[in-house]
């Protein structure tokens, strides 16, 4: 029997902060790239870099906690699959991208630091919880932020 792998394993810092959207029918997507860099050494010694861009697309709750979660410069591990997609630019030319479709993330790096000001501005002291309107927007599960895990 004959399979096929299409799998993308990645570690390397936000480019840029997340974008987030919602299709027609609602769905959110989000998007962001991520660079890796590699280095080496030639065999005359001298030493050698190169950064490769990766464009992230994450769907539905992976999508909402990227946005949430994710800032330009954090580094994370993101795992998923290449995927093409053909459009059309303003001109009217025919182009082609290739992206990886992310199936998980992890934060290796600190927090985003802005969930981090919003959460203390918020009211909620450590160890409160959050009033039950916030509680049912909140996906945090209501971690204390002084905590080194993450809720996901």
């Amino acid at each position: 029997m004959s399979r096929g792998l299409n799998k993308v394993m990645i570690i390397g810092h936000l480019g840029r902060d997340p974008e987030m959207r919602f299709t027609p029918s609602g769905r959110p997507v989000t998007s962001f790239s991520v660079a890796t860099t590699r280095n080496w050494n030639t065999s005359s010694g001298e030493k050698r870099s190169e950064t490769e861009w990766f464009n992230i697309v994450s769907w539905g709750s992976l999508a909402e906690i990227c946005n949430q979660y994710l800032a330009k410069g954090q580094q994370v591990y993101i795992e998923g699959r290449l995927q093409s997609r053909k459009w059309e630019d303003d001109d009217g030319n025919r182009r082609t991208t290739v992206e990886v479709v992310a199936k998980e993330m992890v934060i290796l790096g600190e927090r985003k630091k802005k969930y981090s000001e919003a959460y203390k501005d918020s009211g909620s002291k450590k160890g409160e919880a959050k009033p039950k309107s916030d509680q049912d927007n909140d996906q945090t599960g209501g971690f204390d932020e002084d905590e080194d895990e993450f809720p996901f």
